[in-house]
C-alpha cells in the first residue's frame, strides 16, 4: 500500500479535531455487489471509509469516538475462517485490524448489534451520511431507536444526526504529499497506455481491441483496473460523450477519442486524447482539434490559486467560441455567443471536475453561492472538446461526425498548476510523429 499508515492516522485525527465534543462517526464498508446471479463484481472499497482507514475488506463498520478512554478508532470486521479464506482469500480479522490497520480496538461484524449501540448511546451527535445505504441506515436507526425506548431507564439516546461528508469531504479535496505521488505515478500509467494506444492503432481494428491496448498497459504497470468505464469512440462514436459500447470498427479517415485511466491504490487517472485512425489529421479535423487544444492551454494557464473553479471553464468557451467563429460553424457576436451559451450545440459539457479517490471526487465547486477558490493540493481536470453531430444539417458535412476532446489532469500548486498527465503528447505534430515512427 503506497499511503502510509501514519497518513491515515493523521485523517483520522483531522477528522476528530473537528468532530463536536462527546460524538460519534460511523460509516459501513461498501457492500458486495451482484454482477448476475452467483458472481460478484470485483469489490473495491468505499471511499470515504478507505480514506480513513485503508481497510479492503467488505462486511465492515468504522466508529470514531473522540476522546474515548479505551480507543478512539474502532473497526467491526469479518473474523478469520479457515473455511472461508480457502474459498475466497484470507481475512484480516479483529486481530489483524489492530495490528495491520491501527484500530484501537476491533470486534467480530457479528457482535456489532451486542456493541455499537452501547457506543453510540450516551453520544449528543452521531455523524453519519443517511441516505448513502438503505440497509445500514436501517440498521442504525433500529439502535437509536432502541436507546430512545429506555429513556426512563436512564439511556441517553443521540440528538442529531450530522452528515459525516459536509467534514470529510472537504479534507478528501486537499491532496496530501502522499496522495499526489500515488495520482502522478497513476497519471504517469495512463500516459503511457495512451502513447501505447497511439502507436498501435490501424485501420481495420475494433474499438474494444484499441481498448484492450489500455487495460493491458494499465494491469503491467500494477494498476488493476480502469478508473471508469473506458470510452473509446472512432468517428461518429466520439460524438457520444458517455460512449462505452466500444464494438465499431475503426475506419480509414477516421478519429478515435479515448478517455481512459487506470485506478492505482484507489486514486484515479483521467486522460483523453483524440488522434486519426490512419495517423494523420484531416484539414477539418485538425482545425477543429487546434481549436479545442488552444482552449485547453488556455484553461490551464488560468488553473492557479489566483483564479476560481469555473474560471478554466470561462477561458476554455471563449477561446471554442472564437474558433467556430473562425471556421464559420457559428455566426454572430462573439461576447452575445457566450452569454446566449451558443457555442453549447458542439460544446455540451463543462470542462472539467474534482479528481482523486473518484474520478469525479468530492468536494463542494460553490461555497456560499460563488465558486469556490482554487488552492494548492487540489486536482482538478481539464477537458474542452467540440462534437459535430453527424446529423447536423446546419453545418457543411466535412465537419460533420468530428468529435475532439483533450483531457488532463491538474494539480493546483503555490505558484500554478502542474500537468500530471504530461507524458502524452497532444500538439498535432507530436502525435503524428509518434504514430508515424510506429508504423515505419
Amino acid at each position: 500500500m503506497s499511503i502510509s499508515a501514519q497518513e491515515f492516522q493523521r485523517r483520522r485525527r483531522e477528522l476528530m479535531e473537528q468532530m463536536e465534543p462527546n460524538s460519534i462517526a460511523i460509516l459501513p464498508a461498501a457492500p458486495e455487489r451482484t454482477r448476475n446471479r452467483d458472481v460478484e463484481h470485483p469489490y473495491r472499497q468505499d471511499s470515504d471509509f478507505w480514506y480513513l482507514s485503508g481497510f479492503p475488506e467488505p462486511e465492515a463498520v468504522m466508529v470514531l469516538l473522540p476522546g474515548r478512554e479505551h480507543g478512539e478508532f474502532v473497526l467491526f470486521c469479518r473474523e478469520r475462517d479457515r473455511a472461508m479464506e480457502i474459498w475466497n482469500g484470507y481475512r484480516a480479522g479483529p486481530e489483524g485490524a489492530v495490528a495491520n490497520y491501527q484500530a484501537d480496538d476491533a470486534f467480530p461484524i457479528n457482535d456489532i448489534d451486542d456493541i455499537l449501540p452501547g457506543l453510540i448511546e450516551g453520544r449528543n451527535r452521531v455523524y453519519y451520511d443517511i441516505g448513502r445505504d438503505d440497509d445500514f441506515d436501517r440498521q442504525l436507526m433500529s439502535w437509536v431507536n432502541a436507546i430512545r425506548e429506555r429513556v426512563r431507564t436512564g439511556a441517553q439516546p443521540p440528538g442529531e444526526f450530522v452528515a459525516l461528508s459536509h467534514l470529510l469531504h472537504d479534507m478528501r479535496l486537499f491532496k496530501s504529499k502522499e496522495e499526489q505521488a500515488v495520482m502522478r505515478r497513476a497519471a504517469s500509467i495512463s500516459a503511457g497506455a495512451h502513447v501505447r494506444a497511439m502507436q498501435s492503432v490501424r485501420p481495420g481494428m475494433h474499438e474494444y481491441q484499441l481498448e484492450a491496448e489500455y487495460l493491458h498497459e494499465f494491469m503491467r504497470h500494477g494498476a488493476r483496473s480502469p478508473a471508469y468505464p473506458s470510452i473509446v469512440g472512432g468517428g461518429a462514436n466520439g460524438c457520444i460523450l458517455h460512449y462505452v459500447e466500444n464494438s465499431d470498427q475503426l475506419k480509414e479517415g477516421d478519429l478515435v477519442l479515448v478517455d481512459a485511466g487506470c485506478e492505482l491504490d484507489c486514486y484515479a487517472s483521467d486522460i483523453t486524447r483524440t488522434f486519426p485512425v490512419s495517423g494523420t489529421f484531416s484539414a477539418e479535423q485538425r482545425a477543429l482539434y487546434e481549436v479545442v487544444l488552444k482552449a485547453q492551454l488556455a484553461a490551464i494557464d488560468v488553473t492557479h490559486p489566483d483564479h476560481h473553479w469555473n474560471y478554466p471553464h470561462e477561458e476554455a468557451v471563449r477561446v471554442l467560441t472564437e474558433g467556430l467563429l473562425e471556421l464559420g460553424l457559428l455566426k454572430g457576436d462573439p461576447a452575445e455567443l457566450v452569454e446566449t451559451e451558443a457555442y453549447r450545440r458542439f460544446y455540451m459539457h463543462r470542462t472539467g471536475h474534482w479528481l482523486g479517490l473518484d474520478v469525479h471526487d468530492v468536494g463542494d465547486y460553490r461555497i456560499g453561492g460563488a465558486w469556490r477558490q482554487l488552492e494548492p493540493g487540489m486536482v482538478l481536470t481539464v477537458e474542452p472538446g467540440l462534437y459535430v453531430a453527424p446529423d447536423d444539417d446546419t453545418v457543411e458535412a466535412r465537419w460533420r461526425g468530428i468529435g475532439i476532446r483533450i483531457e488532463d489532469d491538474v494539480l493546483v500548486t503555490a505558484d500554478g498548476c502542474e500537468v500530471l498527465t504530461h507524458e502524452v503528447p497532444k500538439a498535432v505534430e507530436d502525435i503524428e510523429a509518434l504514430m508515424r515512427e510506429a508504423r515505419a
